[in-house]
């Protein structure tokens, strides 16, 4: 297991005591609105969550808390496919920490790893089509915007309908060049 440091954040894995701070941003129900997520969000899903974080294989799916000032702000991870080099990188953060470049620094960081760690190709990204500021954070990042996959899968705000999917990717050849630019 991994930990990573930018300027503002610390990059852990989670560890059991990070169940408060995950039920205190996620039961925000804007903060999940874009997510595969329980609605409401419960405590118990709060502990389900970090639980599946801190056992899971870090060989394929290393996952990271966000932390800001001591305390669990989001979280990221980024799911490999050794046999295909590629990765998909997700992330959330807490409402009150949206628009101030954290999930852009947090994602740089792990991104920066995990092309040296794992020897990718390529690392993508997929987001809900209106969920705009996700977007913007993979543009940020140098992502190239590959396409729509429309009716990719079901809504979980919206039961019975489908949502359309965003995806976008950065090949290594353009991480490297856009990191030393």
């Amino acid at each position: 297991m991994t930990t990573l440091r930018t300027d503002r954040l610390l990059l852990r894995p989670f560890q059991l005591t990070d169940a408060d701070d995950v039920y205190a941003y996620a039961r925000d129900s804007e903060w999940g609105r874009f997510l595969p997520v329980p609605s409401p969000y419960e405590y118990r899903d709060a502990v389900e969550f970090v639980a599946r974080s801190v056992l899971t294989s870090w060989d394929a799916n290393p996952a990271f808390a966000i932390c800001l000032g001591g305390r669990c702000v989001g979280g990221i991870n980024i799911r490999v496919d050794a046999s295909t080099g590629t990765a998909e990188i997700g992330y959330s953060i807490a409402r009150a920490h949206w628009g101030k470049g954290l999930t852009a620094e947090a994602a740089t960081a792990v991104m920066d790893w995990a092309f040296n760690e794992f020897g990718l190709a390529k690392i993508t990204a997929m987001a809900d089509l209106a969920n705009t500021r996700s977007s913007r954070v993979m543009e940020k990042l140098g992502m190239k915007r590959d396409g729509v996959l429309r009716s990719e899968r079901p809504s979980d705000a919206d039961p019975g309908t489908r949502q359309d999917m965003v995806v976008y990717s950065v090949l290594r050849d353009e991480w490297r060049a856009r990191a030393s630019a």
